[in-house]
């Protein structure tokens, strides 16, 4: 698929990233909340789901996602 050419393809490409990631570790917006607050940030289920729906997702919530999704290896040609 080769790298996002904008800053807003880059943005909607983290957002879907995380939303099959999270499909695929059968990980609901509310246990995502849950473990990132053990991490220091303060996440409702309806502050992930906005952020995702508007793809406005930071660089610090998309590494602390990853960090709890147990995330390793991934190639940025995937996102």
């Amino acid at each position: 698929m080769g790298f996002a050419k904008t800053e807003k393809e880059w943005a909607e490409r983290a957002a879907r990233f995380l939303k099959a990631e999270m499909k695929r570790a059968d990980v609901t917006y509310e246990k995502l909340a849950e473990r990132l607050k053990e991490h220091g940030f303060d996440e409702t289920k309806a502050s992930i789901a906005n952020k995702l729906a508007r793809a406005t997702v930071s660089a610090a919530f998309l590494l602390a996602c990853v960090a709890v999704l147990g995330l390793t290896g991934i190639d940025l040609e995937d996102i």
